[in-house]
């Protein structure tokens, strides 16, 4: 619950910037789509490069709290850094210290959450702390949206106040949240050999999976614009877009997070994806309008609810206690790794084609890898038993 509530606080204040940033780049700074969507390669992918790093730092020194708190600490300076900066290569060299903090951070986090949890209820402990983490989520583009109400343009207030939450998450992970080891006990070195043996193996199936369907996800920047494009929502409303998923991802976090313990987790994840494509193919209709857009939001937060912990849940299972961290950090750096490749490519395509034409070309191809990516996941979530749990099966 401590960490949840570091979660929502960081939340708030990460998606304070994350719901302008779009708009901001493209109105304000005057960015292409395909500088954008450069930037938000960046901003999907930056944070492969210590993901790694983060997980084994937390695994290696069985701290992962402080190393968790490195990261915390990153995002947060950036934010002030958001301030200065003014040309193409400043920005981006803010959003990639932000997304490096949130990848130092989210693997010893991750890990630290399995670590208290028991292993047949991983997926609802994930997410509950999805749950709280969305909550934050969709508070930070409502605080947003009153900034720039009561004060139009104002863009650095977003950036002070959104420092000013993530400062506040800081603390109480410091003071407040305990620092659990990632095994509890003395684990045997012959189990500890022969379960990274197996869960090597284990893991090559889940990774190409979800490297596959990273490739062919949009991130959320380019729906909403796509949904602006079409619809011509005012910039002042353009925050309420994340608000709508944010608030779906909410809803459904814990409910398909206990569905995937007791179906597979595996399954809940391609069905996930499905939920994605039909948000592309309402997005590129050519008319659009409330009703419609609302859909696109519910599909997109239920995409969100039935991918993100749950793969971090997945996965802890299919690892040694003492390697959770790195075991997660390694999916979630495939994930982030495809994401960047697909923002960048899909900037292209809509640099050439348009917004419409790029998306229904995205969902001919994620149509093309759910089926492959659920052939991948089939059988993984046979129960296993994970070095450090003393015999529990997930």
């Amino acid at each position: 619950m401590l960490l949840g509530t570091v979660s929502l606080l960081t939340d708030v204040s990460s998606e304070m910037v994350a719901s302008v940033l779009p708009l901001y780049l493209t109105a304000v700074v005057g960015l292409s789509p395909v500088a954008y969507g450069f930037l938000d390669g960046v901003y999907q992918g930056a944070s492969a490069l210590v993901r790694i790093a983060g997980g084994y730092a937390g695994d290696r020194g069985q701290r992962p709290k402080w190393v968790a708190a490195i990261g915390y600490g990153v995002s947060a300076l950036s934010r002030l850094a958001m301030l200065p900066a003014a040309g193409f290569a400043a920005i981006t060299a803010v959003v990639t210290a932000d997304r490096l903090g949130k990848g130092l951070r989210t693997a010893p986090r991750d890990a630290l959450i399995a670590a208290a949890s028991r292993p047949e209820l991983l997926g609802r402990a994930f997410g509950v702390h999805r749950a709280l983490d969305t909550l934050g989520a969709a508070a930070g583009p409502l605080v947003a949206f009153a900034l720039l109400a009561s004060l139009p343009g104002s863009y650095d207030s977003v950036f002070v106040v959104s420092f000013a939450f993530a400062v506040a998450g800081v603390a109480v992970l410091v003071l407040l949240v305990p620092d659990l080891p990632s095994v509890p006990g003395a684990v045997r070195a012959g189990v500890r050999r022969a379960v990274a043996q197996v869960a090597g193996t284990r893991l090559r199936r889940p990774l190409l999976a979800a490297t596959l369907l990273g490739l062919v996800t949009v991130g959320d920047g380019f729906l909403y614009l796509a949904l602006q494009d079409r619809d011509d929502f005012a910039a002042r409303w353009f925050p309420l877009l994340y608000v709508g998923t944010n608030v779906a991802y909410l809803v459904l976090a814990v409910p398909l997070g206990r569905l995937a313990d007791r179906v597979g987790r595996g399954r809940v994840l391609v069905a996930g994806h499905l939920a994605l494509l039909g948000g592309y193919l309402l997005a590129a209709l050519p008319g659009g309008g409330v009703g419609l857009t609302v859909a696109v939001l519910l599909l997109l937060g239920a995409f969100y609810a039935a991918t993100d912990g749950v793969l971090a849940a997945l996965v802890s299972r299919l690892v040694p206690a003492d390697s959770r961290g790195s075991g997660i950090a390694a999916a979630q750096t495939a994930v982030v790794l495809a994401r960047f490749a697909s923002s960048v490519l899909f900037g292209l395509a809509w640099h050439v084609q348009g917004p419409r034409p790029a998306l229904l070309l995205f969902a001919v191809l994620l149509a093309g890898a759910v089926p492959v990516a659920a052939w991948l996941l089939r059988g993984v979530d046979r129960p296993a038993v994970a070095a450090g749990d003393e015999g529990v099966a997930a």
